[in-house]
């Protein structure tokens, strides 16, 4: 059966899920109700005198062999359906273009139908950036393992692979995965034997100390923060499932930039990025300053890329121009010396 087919048949409980994330995303507010990000206490110094060429700022970086125009990487989003798979695609061709980076949905629904695959499949649109798969941990409790890890870097082509930590989102949902018993030793068996680089990723909770303090004894490769003060996978599951009972739960999470500071600390060997509530290059300016090798984003980019991969690639640009128009205020002319500022703290007053 074809993807229009799979999806005309109504496909699997987990396609429904996935168009009705990327419609509450598209139509409501899902930022964190309660902390914020933690950018907000910093602000990039100013260079009255920056002693460097606008022109010259070069943002450029290596990821997996591969060169890229910035630190960035576009986040997991979204597979399975017809409109997931014109999101895809459009992301893929931006990330060429752009030369970022680029991190696939998660692909749990490509090895329950193989008809769902198709979604995913973007290689030969992104053949020269890093690209990355997508599982979500917990299924390493569900019979996932090594060899199911290996299926969805082989059905993307991609470079490496993603697992992703969603604990809360998961209690949230009926019938979520909630047996996260052991998974830690399990993420360091996939993490040895795979073959490729594993990155462990939180979706908008952030990581703190005693988490961070596990993933840096783990042989993963690297780690995203997700932090909070972003969207809201909590937020997107009570509106999905009228969960109002879990209002409760509203301030969980670390914010962005204690995650960010808290996995450099542990993890000081791995590559980390910073991500939950990155918006602009002047967030990822901060993210890079608190101890972040990369930063990356996801819902902002969800509406351009439902619209065309021209609407992508404006908003990367943009994205770009701010990062290197910070970088020159603040007298950076490079990367190394984006990660050496020292951030100075923001008078109360701002927001």
């Amino acid at each position: 059966m074809g993807e229009d087919a799979f999806e005309r048949a109504g496909g699997t409980g987990t396609a429904r899920r996935k168009k009705e994330h990327i419609r509450i995303c598209l139509e409501e507010d899902v930022d964190h109700p309660v902390l914020t990000t933690g950018f907000e206490r910093y602000r990039v110094p100013y260079a009255s005198l920056p002693e460097l060429d606008l022109a010259a700022v070069d943002l450029s970086c290596g990821m997996l062999g591969r060169r890229l125009s910035m630190p960035f990487m576009i986040l997991s989003m979204t597979g399975g359906a017809r409109l997931s798979r014109t999101i895809n695609r459009n992301l893929a061709r931006a990330a060429q273009e752009c030369r970022v980076a680029l991190g696939l949905g998660s692909m749990r629904i490509a090895l329950e139908d193989p008809a769902a695959a198709e979604s995913f499949r973007v290689r030969e649109l992104c053949p020269d950036v890093p690209l990355w798969a997508n599982l979500g941990a917990a299924q390493l409790n569900r019979g996932f393992g090594v060899e199911e890890c290996r299926r969805v870097v082989e059905i993307s082509g991609a470079d490496g692979l993603c697992l992703h930590l969603n604990a809360l989102q998961e209690a949230a949902q009926p019938g979520g995965d909630t047996d996260w018993s052991g998974i830690a030793e399990k993420l360091a068996a996939v993490a040895g034997e795979l073959g490729v680089p594993v990155i462990v990723k939180e979706v908008g909770f952030g990581i703190g100390p005693r988490t961070a303090r596990m993933l840096g004894g783990l042989p993963v490769w690297g780690v995203d923060v997700g932090g909070a003060g972003g969207t809201s996978w909590l937020e997107v599951e009570k509106r999905a499932w009228g969960r109002d009972d879990l209002d409760a739960f509203d301030a969980f999470g670390t914010p962005t930039a204690e995650s960010i500071s808290v996995v450099r600390k542990h993890c000081p060997d791995k590559l980390v990025i910073g991500s939950g509530g990155v918006r602009t290059g002047v967030d990822a300016v901060k993210a890079l300053a608190l101890g972040a090798d990369m930063v990356g984003a996801a819902r902002p980019l969800l509406r351009p890329a439902t619209e065309s991969e021209e609407a992508v690639i404006r908003w990367l640009r943009r994205f770009r121009e701010e990062m290197r128009l910070a970088a020159f205020c603040a007298g950076a002319p490079d990367l190394n010396a984006l990660r050496e500022l020292e951030l100075e703290p923001a008078p109360d007053n701002l927001p």
